[in-house]
C-alpha cells in the first residue's frame, strides 16, 4: 500500500498538468454520460460533488469544478 501511495504522490509531484487533462478527460466523459438523463438530487459532500439521476445511479467529480455566468452574446446564440 505504502508502494502504491508514493508513486501517486511521484506522479502528482512530476506531472500535475498531466493530472489535470487526465481529470478533466474523466470529467468530460461522465457529463458526456448524462446526456438525456434527468438529474434528481445533487450534493456537496466533504471531498466531492455527488450527483443522483433520476434513473438511480450516482456520478461523483472530485477537485475543483467551475461554472460560468453566459455572457450576453452567448446567451442569444444559445439554442432554445
Amino acid at each position: 500500500m505504502k508502494d502504491r501511495i508514493d508513486e501517486l504522490l511521484h506522479l502528482i509531484e512530476s506531472n500535475p498538468d498531466g493530472l489535470r487533462k487526465a481529470e478533466f478527460l474523466q470529467n468530460q466523459a461522465v457529463l458526456e454520460g448524462l446526456i438525456g438523463k434527468n438529474v434528481s438530487a445533487a450534493s456537496v459532500e466533504e471531498t466531492r460533488v455527488a450527483i443522483t439521476t433520476a434513473d438511480g445511479f450516482r456520478y461523483f467529480f472530485y477537485g475543483f469544478l467551475g461554472s460560468e455566468k453566459p455572457t450576453a452574446r452567448a446567451a442569444k446564440s444559445a439554442p432554445r
